[in-house]
Order: structure tokens, then sequence, then C-alpha cells
């Protein structure tokens, strides 16, 4: 199993939450990621003053648009690190019908048949008992009621220019030391029909970086700092591929991508 932080985040050393936090705001930042996310939020047929919840809302960007669509009449915020929720509360202060809480996705602390459309935006992929958050999400939709998962394919992730391209060691690190499952979207389908929803509509879509790659690059040197924790390199090296990827970078030769996907379902 993989060891990813996300998925005991709870119980993760605050000081690594808090760069967490940084990195999935620069991450949604991203007018790609942005593009993505509005594209399978297009796929809702959103009811009129719906009640929404985002679980695994990390420090709120994706929440923070959902606010700002006209149909949702309230927007809630779910995720299991208090340090992300506070986050979240502090940059949405000023946001009326956004609210947050800690809580668990596999055990939901809502009544049935309580929203009318549930978002699970990056996070189904760190949640052990993935299908266990999918039944909860399943249990609080009221009959009709819309569900969003997106999600990377993280087995796709690549930083390479060629074959056996040094870095694509890094990346491969990263993505295992950082996700429960890097094939979770290519089941994702049937998990979602398993938990009793009818699919709507499924989107796969790609994010690609190579001009100010804050993102990936990123991606790359903590794979390197993942490989050199884990004893598979020295510190010698793990510092030479982090500087070939500023290189790259510097040099407009950086290339990085992960394709990602977007389930959008409903509650018969």
């Amino acid at each position: 199993m993989a060891s990813d932080p996300y998925a005991k985040i709870a119980d993760t050393d605050p000081d690594v939450v808090r760069t967490i936090a940084d990195r999935l705001e620069v991450r949604a930042a991203h007018p790609d990621q942005r593009a993505m996310l509005e594209t399978y939020l297009g796929d809702i047929d959103w009811p009129s003053d719906a009640q929404v919840v985002e679980i695994g809302c990390g420090t709120g960007p994706v929440a923070r648009v959902l606010a700002g669509l006209d149909a949702p009449a309230s927007v809630l915020g779910l995720d299991p690190s208090p340090i992300l929720i506070e986050r979240a509360r502090e940059i949405a202060s000023d946001i009326p019908k956004l609210s947050f809480e800690v809580g668990d996705a596999r055990n939901l602390a809502f009544g049935d048949a309580t929203f009318d459309v549930v978002v699970l935006h990056t996070a189904l992929c760190h949640i052990p008992e993935p299908h266990q958050a999918l039944v909860e999400a399943h249990r609080v939709l009221k009959p009709g009621g819309w569900i969003a998962v997106f999600d990377g394919d993280y087995a796709s992730a690549t930083v390479a220019l060629a074959e056996h391209d040094p870095l694509q060691a890094c990346s491969r690190a990263v993505t295992e030391h950082n996700v429960m499952d890097r094939w979770i979207v290519r089941r994702l389908p049937e998990m979602v029909k398993t938990a009793g929803f009818d699919i709507q509509r499924f989107r796969s879509h790609g994010y690609a970086e190579v001009v100010d790659p804050a993102y990936m690059l990123g991606h790359a040197e903590r794979g390197a700092e993942v490989l050199a924790a884990q004893g598979v390199i020295g510190d010698a090296l793990a510092e030479a591929l982090k500087a070939e990827a500023r290189r790259r970078a510097a040099d407009g030769a950086f290339f990085g991508h992960i394709a990602y996907a977007s389930l959008v379902a409903r509650k018969p």
C-alpha cells in the first residue's frame, strides 16, 4: 500500500500538512485545472437552491468555485484535516454561503437524503476504502441527486522527455508515495455503478506544464526527495536530479503531464 500522507492526514506532521496546503492552492490556481473543473461541473443539471457538499475539500479552492455558482444555496466543504479546514475557513471567511467541517468520507455525519450534489475532486484516490466513500455519498444524496468525481490517472503521470529519462523515476516515486491507488480512475465507472449510481458522463482530461511548471517541477523535485528518503539513491544524486529538473524549466525544455478523468452520475 502507498504511504499516502493524505490518507492519514489528520495524524500527519503539521509542517507537512501546511506544505500540502500550499501545493493545493498552487495547483488549483492553474488555468488548465480551473478549465477542467468548469467542464465537468457543466455536466451537472444543477437543481435550484442546491445543497452541495465537497468531500475531501482540502483548503477549499473547489468549494469556493462551487459557492460562486448561482445554483447552490449552500456549500459545505468536508476534510479530515483540522489544519486544512482552518486554512479553508481563513481563505473563504467572506463567502457567506460557504462553510467547512472536519469529517470522514467513509462515515458522513449527515442524515439520509441531505444533499442535492456531492463533489469529490482529487479526493477519492486518497481515501482508504474508496467504495465506502461512494456508498456514503449515495446515502446522503437525495433521490435524483448528482455526484461528480474528478481524479488523476496517476499511472499516466510523466516528466520524461525520452525512454529511460531518470526524472521519470522521480515522477513515479512521488505518485506512489502520495496516492493510495494510481489506477483508480480506470475502475471508477464500475465502482460508481456498484455503489448504486447511474452514470451520465465520463470525460478524459489532460493537464500539461511546459512553461513556468510550478506544480510539475515540484512533482519531480519531491520525487527525488522521496527516492533519497527511501534509500534508493543518495542525497548527491537527489540534488543532481532536482538540478536537472530546474535546468529544464529554466531552458524551456521541461515537460510534465498528468491525465485526469471526471465522472458525473445520478442517484436513481
